[in-house]
């Protein structure tokens, strides 16, 4: 039986032969079911099993092919049959019975041919006929956190202790929780998971391609569990609650090796939890993948081998801005320079290349990295932000002494970069002058391509967006869909996510107004003279070729829509 199930994983396609066979020796050696070990490993998610498990035993599953009832519908079913109810939770299981019946007792279980339980509800249900289905336990839990008579296990006062907490995050239901949370964000591509506390309850949240949606909702009884767990793992202190913590976490997930960048933040209702997840193995990246069209593929190759000046690429948090220096670093790296790069973390590591992470707790700022770093005879420098005055200088001053240094800016468009610079104390003069180029960027979801559907009209600014295409040489006709929805893209219409730039090279008469100190729309009228395009623009090729929606571009690009004119 535990080959079968094994083998129909497989051949689903939820799992690798290395997973399998990792299990079935786990299991020789300590024994367990195999379901149970291939989640605790990470080489699949719980929903793969529970439903592979469903269809092996010719089983339903409670909602999916049975309905779940109404929480009080348990209570009132445990209450006429004198059914400790907390007993029934320690079996982790929940008893109902079917809707119009009194004798259909649905027995909703992780394991509902457990024969303990079954045995059991037969003795206090004598006249019932028993029909065992399988729960997952995200819709387990959210039915608890509708039960009064659980038991409160946070009430007491050890509550709050270090043994207990570990106690909680060592339990084996606590861990299977967030393995299985951590298959299915890998399963579903996402770049976060979000555990918000509220008031009774907390609500899980995965970001796919840079959009926030609700997995679950738990009760708040586990949530110190689920907590502890992941401080546990990765290293912070998990009775502190006070203060914000960072940590890490190596490990495997859905069959991928990823690493996990965990922060913790006290709130309100408790601590608030966000892992970004970083796999190991990612897909060597190149300019054409992020999004870059040719013109600016071409300019920015040139850009990153010059031998020296400043490239700044700003945007929000979340912009892809670290990805875009990672991929110029290695396709400008043909392993006869000295490239440095100072971050906080190092997300990706990349061969050939020294990375330094910082570490303020030690006094190790970017501004003391970077001192040292101009005494390691570096060629390329890459800064992971520019985030105060003394890193700026030193950054200008290393351009100026003849190296090539990137860097990443916290602001709305390219050209404001150098209002920042000058708002941190810099100089105008030493803003201006080493700085070779700027660069704006978002992220846009693409549509899916199972299910987009061609627009039923041009939408505004057509004409405009055809002529520019055509003077970059596209040679295909206006392509514009629009989103559906279907179950590839679990209803969004969109699947994946594409770049949009705008890249704008500092020349002569653009330095003299920064300079001058010139409002930034006069230097955007001027890059337009000089053939640069914006963000509205660039994401409007985009939606012209097909990749993603006019809708798409509106949302992320409203505050650009002005540039064009």
């Amino acid at each position: 039986m535990t080959r079968q199930i094994g083998a129909l994983l497989r051949e689903k396609g939820a799992l690798s032969a290395k997973d399998l066979e990792k299990a079935l020796n786990i299991q020789t050696e300590i024994g367990g079911k195999l379901g149970a070990i291939l989640i605790r490993i990470g080489a699949t998610s719980e929903e793969f099993v529970v439903r592979t498990l469903a269809e092996q035993l010719d089983l339903l599953l409670a909602g999916s092919g049975r309905k779940l009832p109404d929480p009080s519908d348990i209570v009132e079913c445990c209450r006429e049959h004198n059914i400790d109810i907390e007993w029934l939770v320690d079996q982790h299981a929940l008893v109902w019975f079917e809707s119009g019946t009194e004798h259909n007792l649905i027995c909703a279980s992780r394991d509902p041919l457990s024969e303990p339980l079954i045995s059991a509800l037969e003795m206090l249900c004598p006249q019932a006929e028993i029909s065992p289905c399988f729960i997952l336990s995200q819709d387990f839990d959210s039915l608890n956190r509708s039960i009064n008579k659980i038991k409160d296990m946070y009430s007491d006062t050890a509550a709050g202790s270090e043994s207990y907490l570990k106690e909680l995050a060592e339990e084996a239901p606590t861990i299977e929780l967030v393995n299985s949370l951590f298959a299915q964000a890998v399963d579903a591509n996402a770049s976060d998971i979000h555990f918000e506390p509220e008031e009774g309850s907390f609500r899980v949240r995965f970001r796919g391609d840079g959009v926030l949606t609700t997995k679950l909702t738990l009760g708040k009884e586990k949530f110190d569990a689920l907590v502890s767990r992941i401080k546990l793992i990765s290293g912070m202190d998990i009775a502190e609650r006070r203060l914000p913590q960072d940590g890490s976490i190596s490990t495997r997930a859905g069959g991928v090796e990823i690493d996990i960048r965990v922060s913790a933040l006290p709130g309100v209702h408790g601590e608030s939890m966000v892992l970004r997840l970083l796999p190991k193995d990612k897909e060597r990246l190149s300019m054409e993948k992020l999004g870059m069209l040719p013109d600016q593929m071409a300019l920015m190759a040139r850009l990153v081998r010059q031998p020296h000046g400043i490239i700044l690429v700003t945007g929000p948090t979340g912009s892809g801005k670290s990805t875009t220096l990672y991929t110029a670093l290695d396709e400008s790296n043909d392993h006869d320079k000295k490239i440095i790069t100072v971050e906080n973390p190092v997300e990706f590591k990349l061969e050939g290349i020294t990375q330094t992470q910082t570490n303020e707790d030690i006094g190790l700022t970017f501004a003391v990295c970077l001192r040292t770093i101009l005494r390691q005879d570096p060629d390329v420098i890459m800064i992971g932000e520019i985030r105060d005055l003394e890193t700026a200088e030193i950054a200008m001053q290393a351009a100026i002494t003849g190296h090539l240094v990137l860097s990443t800016l916290h602001t709305n468009d390219s050209l404001s970069a150098f209002t920042r610079l000058v708002d941190m104390g810099v100089e105008p003069f030493m803003a201006a002058t080493p700085v070779i180029a700027t660069q704006a960027q978002r992220l846009l979801r693409k549509l899916c391509t199972h299910c987009r559907q061609p627009a039923s009209a041009s939408p505004r600014d057509a004409d405009v967006i055809t002529e520019l295409a055509e003077s970059l040489g596209f040679s295909q006709q206006a392509n514009w869909h629009v989103a559906v929805g279907c179950k590839d893209c679990q209803g969004t219409g969109y699947k994946g996510r594409v770049g949009i730039y705008e890249l704008i090279e500092i020349k002569d008469q653009m330095r003299s107004l920064i300079l001058e100190q010139k409002p930034v729309n006069e230097m955007y009228k001027l890059a337009k003279k000089q053939g640069h395009r914006d963000l509205y623009e660039d994401g409007m090729l985009k939606a012209f070729m097909g990749s993603t929606s006019v809708e798409e571009v509106f949302r992320v690009c409203r505050t650009s829509e002005a540039n064009i004119e």
